[in-house]
């Protein structure tokens, strides 16, 4: 199995992308008030950095250090919560160890504004960066 880095990660609606990271931080999703238990987190390799979107027992098994290798998960649009990496149904995390990775926080690839490729509309292409870091966990002072 080859794990993709996240710079390399585009938009697509299948569970293709196998890849490995570590949580820097974690919060409660927006979206979590109206459909239970599911928070967002921000995860980084030494490439990119990425939302992540953890549902049920995956909120309470993963914190910020953990380095987590990510099967099958898909990296798409979520309503309210924008565009987040998960491991969906079909997709599996598991934890692999702590603090022993390097990474950076920029870009932000959650961040970047996606078009649909006008050579192959299945594909996605990018088209602008909305942010260099994260909106949603801003980088310290």
């Amino acid at each position: 199995m080859v794990l993709l880095l996240l710079k390399d990660i585009v938009p697509a609606a299948q569970n293709n992308i196998n890849t490995r990271f570590i949580i820097l931080d974690k919060a409660r999703s927006p979206a979590a008030a109206n459909n239970g238990k599911n928070c967002i987190a921000l995860a980084a390799d030494e490439t990119a950095a990425v939302h992540i979107q953890l549902w049920g027992d995956e909120c309470e098994e993963f914190e910020a250090g953990d380095i987590v290798k990510l099967t099958n998960g898909i990296f798409s649009y979520v309503r309210n919560s924008g565009l987040i990496l998960r491991a969906g149904k079909r997709g599996k995390m598991e934890k692999m160890g702590e603090f022993t990775v390097a990474f950076v926080e920029t870009p932000n690839i959650s961040e970047i504004q996606w078009i649909p490729d006008p050579e192959n509309p299945k594909r996605y292409i990018q088209s602008a960066v909305v942010s260099a870091y994260s909106r949603i966990f801003p980088p310290l002072p």
